[in-house]
């Protein structure tokens, strides 16, 4: 059984992008679990001071949820075409132990956008820091969920259009089998 990471981009309460990684979870095929890593709003800023300190409880809980699944799905909004603050300090911080629970984890990122391109510029840069630690990243199909207000209930934290929540089922499935393909030996 693939058990899925979620890790969500966003910070805020009633983010489009939390409420499609809390759907994530109800949409995945048999014989894989989903389960919601820790929001990296609970993370303090990384600072090498405080690691010097020693491993803030927050971080080490991280630490260990990523350490604990097989696989990564990011849902994240895109910020100043961008990562989002918060999610890009979730990385950093995860990838200051030994050995880095991101080397080799296959990786999926959905973007998420009330706007036309949903979000589809955070792509580039999220793979390049995902990319210097070791991660095997699903390139295609890429999930841009574009006009976001349309298609997801914050709410209820479910996909309300139907064609969007086959396309993130089919994505999922497949996400499943580039778990288990080996691409990672």
């Amino acid at each position: 059984m693939t058990k899925i990471g979620i890790l969500e981009g966003s910070l805020r309460r009633a983010s489009l992008s939390r409420a499609a990684a809390r759907a994530a979870a109800g949409l995945v095929p048999d014989g894989v679990e989903a389960v919601l890593l820790p929001n990296p709003g609970s993370l303090p800023l990384f600072n090498q001071d405080i690691l010097d300190d020693g491993m803030p409880d927050a971080v080490a809980a991280m630490i260990a949820a990523v350490e604990a699944v097989d696989a990564l799905l990011i849902v994240t909004p895109e910020y100043n075409w961008s990562i989002p603050g918060g999610l890009k300090n979730a990385i950093d911080w995860v990838s200051r132990v030994n050995p880095n629970p991101l080397e080799r984890k296959p990786v999926a990122i959905w973007s998420v956008s009330p706007g036309l391109l949903g979000g589809a510029r955070v792509h580039e840069s999220l793979r390049q820091t995902l990319h210097s630690q070791g991660t095997v990243i699903m390139a295609k199909p890429e999930v841009q969920i574009g006009v976001a207000k349309s298609k997801v209930d914050v709410e209820a934290g479910t996909i309300t259009h139907a064609d969007t929540e086959a396309f993130l089922r089919g994505h999922l499935t497949a996400f499943d089998a580039f778990c288990k393909s080996g691409n990672r030996a």
